[in-house]
């Protein structure tokens, strides 16, 4: 099997990861949830993730790295918790679910006014537009670092620099990005940034979080229990455990520690351009092939690893299957999860095959892929 279906989760995790989580699961006790032996080890090597997180992210404060999940129910933290009944919301045509359902619900339920930064058919935006947009009841613009798509990337700093000189706050998903793309949360004005950490970050499902600049206010998403204050009738209002009720997955969180090793090892910046090698290889290899229609801007030096097309009008469930089925080849088609951004495409009917690449694809396997779409292209 040739696994290309990176943007949705990476398939290969390095041994450190697999080792980290088969010896957590075999000593550790529940974190913070009493003094023994096995549950110190689960707080410390929780506590040890927090610090390993805040330095990768540049987030000022280890104990404002909270975990969660994944990064929907990061983005869902922090949309619900920092916005109120009649504040104005701004977002892009690019994001996932994950940010636009939140946002749509409390908009029909009449919360919250949003706005929307449109983008073109490359998948770009103008970023005078997020200016243009702001309002003086805008209380933060809330936006993806990486469209999972088109590989597009946004210019984080510059929208950040916009934010913050209106007093806005600004919120980031970096499910494509985090751990391929550097990002420091003070040098991009980043107020909250949210992150998962089976994808770019090769780390277990089920873990994720955000990180929260100091003096940022969020209000607690879920309550219950957090092995502290125990005989208060409000959830503790102190960062982490403001946001964290419920056991932590620390078997997960170990395995992700060990993740952030791995790449701070072989360094972020050779596995971009690894990952960049592969995406453009392949982009090069299928751009001109007859009937291949390829989706997003190639033209600047960073994106994600990402390569989105169609085959004539061909169903792109249809040949997302003969790629599985024929040439041994998984790739994601449909509407992955970003109505918006098809819409921008004009791809809602047929959707798209998503072809993403990891640190652990090779050439080999790129050019395979190339072979398959040369083939199935053929009339």
């Amino acid at each position: 099997m040739i696994y290309l279906d990176n943007a949705a989760t990476t398939l290969h995790k390095p041994q450190q990861v697999i080792d980290a989580v088969v010896g957590a699961m075999q000593t550790m006790g529940n974190s913070a949830r009493g003094a023994h032996g096995s549950c110190l080890n689960a707080s410390r090597t929780v506590y040890d993730a927090r610090v390993k997180l805040a330095h990768f992210f540049g987030c000022q404060r280890p104990d404002h790295v909270i975990f969660t999940a994944n990064s929907t129910e990061a983005l869902n933290i922090a949309i619900c918790g920092i916005l109120s009944p009649g504040d104005h919301v701004i977002t892009t045509d690019l994001e996932h679910n994950s940010v636009l359902r939140p946002l749509y619900e409390m908009e029909e339920n009449h919360q919250v006014a949003l706005s929307f930064v449109a983008a073109d058919r490359h998948g770009c935006v103008e970023y005078a537009q997020f200016e243009r947009l702001i309002r003086p009841d805008t209380k933060a613009i809330v936006c993806t670092h990486g469209s999972n798509l088109t590989g597009n990337l946004l210019d984080i700093e510059r929208i950040g620099t916009i934010a913050h000189a209106h007093g806005v706050l600004f919120v980031v998903d970096a499910s494509q990005t985090a751990g391929v793309i550097p990002i420091d949360m003070e040098k991009m004005h980043i107020d909250v940034l949210c992150f998962t950490g089976h994808k770019g970050l090769m780390g277990p499902q089920g873990t994720g979080g955000l990180c929260i600049r100091e003096g940022v206010e969020i209000r607690p998403w879920k309550r219950g229990g957090s092995g502290v204050h125990s005989y208060d009738r409000r959830q503790p209002m102190a960062y982490p455990t403001r946001l964290e009720a419920g056991t932590l997955n620390a078997h997960g969180i170990a395995g992700l520690s060990a993740a952030v090793d791995y790449i701070r090892q072989v360094g972020i910046e050779t596995i971009a351009e690894k990952e960049m090698g592969l995406m453009n290889r392949f982009y090069q290899g299928v751009c001109a092939i007859p009937g291949v229609t390829v989706y997003g801007d190639f033209s600047g030096p960073a994106r994600c690893a990402v390569v989105s097309l169609n085959l004539y009008d061909y169903d792109s469930s249809s040949v997302s299957d003969e790629l599985e089925q024929t040439y041994g080849i998984s790739t994601r088609p449909g509407a992955h999860c970003a109505p918006r951004m098809h819409e921008a495409l004009g791809t809602t009917q047929q959707g798209a095959v998503r072809f993403s690449f990891s640190w652990f694809n090779t050439e080999p396997e790129v050019d395979a892929a190339i072979d398959a779409v040369r083939e199935l292209a053929q009339p």
